[in-house]
């Protein structure tokens, strides 16, 4: 029987909005349930296609994408938050069949023909799509209508990332009640705030797009976040990509024809090349086998799991850097660590498993639920907390969490970061500090935010610029005059930023939000 809305006590999705795929779940009757699409599917294709006729969201842009490659759009979570001229996005553009170009701002835009017509699209919008398609598959099959929110993010999302993954479930109609970092997440749906005993967890989030790591102290029904690390631009789709590099050179120098010309052919390898990857984690080779790959040219092939681990063995490698990163930053010994814990579907790649294994001495992994749903899970009981629907002793998980990158201004003269809030740093906190800065004769005096680790403030991202008016010039206006400024670092609970100026004499207070 379809239960009322009331009965549900207003439903709360926790959501898993992912690279590749994408996955969504609520907490109801004591348990977590992961939805299904249309197609009986618990995960759905993070695809968009725009045809002559309609829009195509999930399984279905998916598998119309060699028929239409320059109009069906994957793998934006990429481009959410970016600039167009960043280099990850410049990278991930040479092997897309759809056209990525630069909008106001340098804001990347995504070119598409829909219904006969050229269109623009904001990374965003692909992403409130795929929301808005999860949305109505939760509200079919709860009988209900459900408008809340959890949402999860990458650690390695920055201010400008997670404003952008916020603005798409807004566009969806969602409202965001909690943002979570996607290993923390599933830390809660494996169910360690339930340890009686005090440990140290290691949770690897390996998905489609992204690396993540958190290292949590758990105890007594607390979860603390250690430290985090990450990487932005490294994950599944990586892997997929170095095989369609090895296999169109293969087909190069066997028929000397060039797939990289062809949008079609490419989407046909890429897809061949994703069921390749998945089949090597339980054998030890994959056929290749496209009709008609390129110019009425069949396809026949093989590649064995020794070749495909080979070809992304410095990307592995490369995935286990976040790890050492967090176990730096927390000065915590390998062998401190109790639990390991594994997130997303690449960590199922046989090479990946021992390489971690080895690294943590033969340690057994954690095996028990589905990876690829535990983010999902995670983020469902957290909005089951968030929204009283009964869970139990779950109401007294005490969840601490920390930035994952260091936050600071540029002060005058030398160019160098003054860290206000260091990466790592327990949130929600509220820090003030004075600095120093110069006056400028037509811009005032500008207040510069960035983020990131490097000692040079201008080799980090600049997040944005508060501009202050009427400051005290004590002997008068003079250009290039330093003056001292209050000012103030405040992040709540979600990781979100304000930033506050105080303007001497007057006391006024200037602020910027989520740069």
């Amino acid at each position: 029987m379809t239960e009322t809305g009331d009965e549900l006590g207003g439903a709360v999705m926790g959501i898993d909005l992912g690279t590749a795929w994408s996955c969504v779940g609520v907490y109801r009757q004591g348990r977590v349930e992961i939805l299904t699409n249309e197609h009986g599917g618990r995960t759905t294709p993070s695809y968009v296609a725009f045809t002559d006729t309609e829009r195509l969201v999930g399984d279905a842009a998916k598998n119309q994408a060699a028929r239409n490659p320059a109009n069906t759009i994957f793998g934006t979570k990429r481009l959410m938050g970016r600039r167009f001229s960043d280099a990850s996005v410049q990278s991930d553009t040479k092997l897309w069949p759809f056209k990525v170009t630069a909008g106001r701002g340098d804001k990347p835009m995504i070119a598409a023909n829909y219904k006969r017509k050229p269109k623009l699209v904001a990374a965003e919008e692909i992403g409130s799509m795929l929301l808005g398609k999860m949305k109505g598959d939760a509200e079919a099959y709860l009988g209900a209508p459900v408008t809340d929110a959890v949402v999860t993010v990458p650690v390695s999302f920055d201010i400008l990332q997670r404003r952008a993954t916020k603005d798409a479930f807004a566009v969806a109609g969602l409202n965001v009640i909690g943002i979570v970092h996607e290993p923390v997440a599933a830390a809660i749906a494996y169910g360690l705030h339930e340890s009686t005993e005090a440990k140290n967890v290691l949770v690897f989030d390996l998905g489609g797009g992204t690396t993540s790591v958190a290292l949590l102290a758990v105890a007594a029904g607390k979860i603390t976040v250690l430290a985090t690390a990450g990487e932005p631009h490294l994950g599944g789709e990586d892997f997929d990509s170095r095989m369609v590099e090895h296999l169109a050179d293969q087909f190069k120098a066997e028929y000397n024809k060039d797939v990289s010309g062809s949008a079609r052919a490419l989407v046909r390898l890429r897809a061949a090349c994703e069921h390749a990857k998945r089949t090597l984690s339980s054998a030890t080779w994959a056929a290749i086998e496209i009709d008609c790959l390129l110019d009425g040219i069949d396809f026949r092939t093989a590649i064995t799991r020794d070749q495909f681990e080979d070809l992304n063995l410095d990307l592995f490698c490369k995935c286990l850097d976040p790890i050492k990163k967090c176990l730096g930053n927390a000065t915590i010994r390998r062998s401190d660590v109790h639990d390991v814990v594994l997130v997303g579907g690449s960590p199922r790649i046989p090479r990946v498993r021992r390489m971690l294994q080895d690294l943590f001495d033969g340690k057994e992994l954690c095996p028990d639920i589905n990876p690829e749903e535990a983010v999902a899970r995670g983020a469902a009981i957290l909005g089951a907390m968030a929204s009283h629907v009964p869970a139990g002793d779950l109401l007294d998980l005490f969840l601490l969490d920390a930035t994952p990158h260091s936050l600071g201004v540029e002060e005058s003269g030398d160019g160098i970061m003054t860290v206000i809030v260091p990466k790592n740093t327990t949130i929600p906190i509220r820090r003030e500090q004075i600095i120093s800065l110069q006056s400028h004769h037509k811009r005032g005096v500008v207040i510069s935010v960035f983020q990131g680790e490097n000692a040079t403030a201008r080799e980090n991202r600049l997040l944005g610029e508060l501009k202050l008016s009427g400051v005290h010039h004590g002997d008068g206006p003079h250009t290039g005059a330093k003056r001292q400024i209050p000012v103030c670092f405040d992040i709540d609970a979600d990781g979100v930023l304000t930033v506050y100026a105080t303007v001497t004499p007057s006391g006024s207070v200037r602020q910027l939000t989520e740069p």
